[in-house]
């Protein structure tokens, strides 16, 4: 049976997951690109039609830059899920035109606000929302519910002392003095910069200020620094309440990157305009690049049960991957590969109503279809 996905926004993540769904060979699925700008459309087409070794090609349908959904709200009767790949701040309305429509829906945006306006838009709906379903939010913490249930198994326990997330999306080069290259939105970098990140101290949820914890940390045998952020830790903070004494998300960079960042941010004035300005300023000093990696680690701490102090971890490298004929970036292949899993998990599972990344099958997920080529499996 054919299912149509809707893709809205054909950018970087938008034109892998359209590639990727397109590409699959165990289902058939037929995408449609929407964007305001018709030459993204053009450009995000070209690469799916060139990628694909099955000779599919995606729909294009050019959306309202007034915000008229009218021409779209028709399309979507006919379209089974919503992919939303578009700004954060765009999320609840999609995610009403999902509801209005009858499609699943699924988003990659780490914002707060916007993510609380859905919960409330998903109750009642007769379809599933899978909400923060990319690599940080996303992955990273279905990975950790994986862990934790593995750790309360083995050591047969119900609570842990900490559950720690970390992922950095880097350059393979980073040069002096900022250590760092852009390879996914600039603009996100600087809000998760500046936003609030929420943890989980001595067993109480709390807000604590972005890039106010670096630390030191050794993955794999290489050096990297980690800092607050916000946005990655989802829904765990609340899911983990009363079984956690600990739990935090870091974004992971090379170190001296957040001494720099700090120096950037102490030249400014604070205020609403804060996150506009370090775009800016890192937009002139820092370059976009191709050749990206992702590091992505977990782990959960704890005493067992005869009292003895255990730690379980998983760590993940993700270079550049080839789908069909197209060499997808680190970032691109693993922020679309959770989405796109999602989607046919919300498709050929039959799910229905609100999906916080707590609540996602771990083992179905982690070893699925699109994430397992991706990441290599758990």
């Amino acid at each position: 049976m054919a299912h149509k996905i809707f893709i809205a926004g054909a950018g970087g993540i938008g034109s892998a997951a359209g590639l990727i769904l397109s590409q699959f060979d165990k289902a058939d699925y037929h995408v449609v690109l929407g964007d305001i700008f018709e030459k993204a459309l053009v450009r995000a087409s070209a690469f799916i039609k060139e990628g694909c070794t099955n000779g599919k090609e995606a729909e294009t349908f050019l959306m309202s830059r007034e915000g008229d959904d009218t021409a779209l709200a028709e399309l979507l009767q006919s379209c089974d899920v919503i992919l939303d790949c578009l700004p954060g701040a765009q999320a609840p309305r999609m995610a009403q035109l999902a509801k209005d429509t009858h499609c699943h829906y699924a988003n990659l945006t780490e914002y707060v606000a916007e993510t609380n306006q859905i919960m409330e838009i998903a109750e009642g709906a007769d379809t599933a929302f899978v909400l923060q379903t990319g690599l940080a939010p996303g992955f990273i913490n279905v990975l950790a519910v994986k862990l934790f249930e593995n750790f309360t198994q083995a050591f047969q326990v119900e609570k842990v002392d900490s559950i720690s997330m970390k992922v950095g999306a880097l350059s393979q080069h980073a040069p002096s003095p900022h250590f760092y290259a852009f390879t996914w939105s600039p603009i996100g970098v600087a809000t998760e910069y500046l936003k609030d990140a929420i943890v989980v101290r001595n067993e109480e949820t709390v807000a604590v200020p972005a890039l106010s914890g670096v630390e030191t940390h050794i993955i794999d045998g290489e050096t990297y620094e980690d800092n607050y952020t916000s946005g990655g830790a989802a829904d765990l903070p609340s899911a983990f309440a009363g079984k956690v004494t600990d739990l935090d998300y870091k974004t992971l960079r090379y170190p001296g990157h957040y001494a720099w960042v700090q120096e950037q941010l102490a030249q400014m004035n604070e205020g609403d305009d804060q996150i506009n300005e370090l775009e800016r300023t890192m937009l002139d000093q820092i370059p976009m690049v191709e050749d990206d990696v992702v590091i992505v680690y977990a782990s959960v701490m704890g005493k067992d049960a005869h009292g003895n102090l255990r730690k379980i971890e998983k760590s993940y490298k993700v270079l550049p991957s080839k789908v069909g004929n197209q060499t997808l970036r680190a970032i691109q292949s693993t922020t679309a590969a959770p989405l796109c899993e999602m989607a046919h998990l919300m498709l050929h599972k039959n799910l229905k109503g609100l999906i916080l990344q707590s609540q996602v099958e771990t083992d179905a997920f982690l070893n699925g279809d699109f994430v397992l080529p991706i990441y290599g499996g758990f």
